[in-house]
């Protein structure tokens, strides 16, 4: 999948108050887990469950929690799973050789079909074996608390480390949001360099994009989404369009309001929409603002 880049165009300052303006789905029951003390979820693969066999296997154990893993033991070839959700939506995941990777269920319980592919050469693979995964998660939130392959940290990962140090165990999600965000928009600056020649499949490295400083689109909203979930705040990687432009974004969960597609800024009226991006080095604030704030610019893809 080929990543373009928006060049980020503002940095103004992030207000978050109230969360009348949040987007709250109708008839939400479902809060997200909680736990005491914080804690960063860890994907494990026992092996009490599987599909397929060598060199590719599919470890669905704790399917219930959200996600699967992928484990190749070739020694050269790439490895291609593809999952289709009841909604149609088609999620290609790539595993290098003799690697692993969590694939997340990101369209949530339902039925999923599942094909995998081995490289032959080049783009071209062959068919391994397909098969039908009936799935019931335990919360509806786990998808987007664990890690993946596009959010990848752990307890020791820096951008956790960093997520737990500045932000109290006490602080409200609001308050976590903010501090992870401004951090974020404050400390990263855009790589131009990267987003010149960056390779199609390209995959957020976030602790790099933490220790570098800086980073595309598609970076920014990896680092932010897994210091949201190393926080337990669940969160959404979007990729999609921003007008005709391939770009990347976050939605939060804020407990007891809802997902916050439309956050960060509150003008007394609306909310803008929150991307770390286009917050982060603008010279033309007012347009910007009002460019994020339309929904008519963004169209999501997939959600990571």
């Amino acid at each position: 999948m080929r990543i373009f880049h928006i060049r980020p165009f503002i940095a103004f300052i992030l207000i978050l108050f109230l969360l009348t303006g949040c987007s709250t789905s109708s008839g939400q029951k479902e809060e997200p887990p909680v736990y005491s003390p914080l804690q960063v979820l860890v994907p494990e693969a026992p092996g009490k469950k599987t599909l397929g066999a060598s060199p590719l296997t599919l470890d669905i154990s704790n399917a219930n929690q959200g996600y699967l893993t992928a484990i190749s033991d070739s020694d050269s070839q790439k490895m291609n799973v593809q999952l289709t959700s009841e909604n149609e939506a088609v999620y290609s995941y790539f595993v290098s050789p003799g690697k692993s990777a969590v694939i997340p269920f990101s369209s949530g319980s339902g039925t999923y079909q599942i094909c995998c592919y081995q490289q032959i050469d080049g783009s071209r693979y062959a068919a391994l074996f397909a098969d039908t995964l009936e799935v019931s998660l335990e919360n509806e939130f786990l998808p987007f608390l664990y890690p993946n392959q596009y959010v990848n940290f752990t307890p020791d990962s820096a951008s956790s480390k960093l997520a737990l140090s500045i932000i109290s165990e006490d602080a409200s999600d609001v308050d976590a949001l903010q501090a992870v965000y401004n951090y974020v928009v404050q400390n990263l600056t855009y790589d131009y360099d990267l987003a010149d020649t960056v390779d199609s499949g390209y995959i957020p490295d976030v602790d790099s994009t933490l220790k570098s400083g800086k980073g595309i689109c598609f970076d920014y909203a990896a680092l932010t989404t897994a210091m949201l979930r190393a926080r337990d705040i669940p969160c959404k990687l979007q990729i999609g369009y921003s007008g005709t432009v391939k770009h990347a974004w976050i939605s939060v969960y804020i407990r007891s309001k809802g997902w916050v597609d439309k956050a960060v800024e509150f003008s007394g009226e609306s909310w803008s929409r929150m991307d770390p991006t286009f917050d982060s080095n603008s010279k033309d604030k007012e347009n910007i603002q009002q460019y994020i704030g339309d929904d008519d610019n963004y169209s999501v893809q997939f959600t990571r």
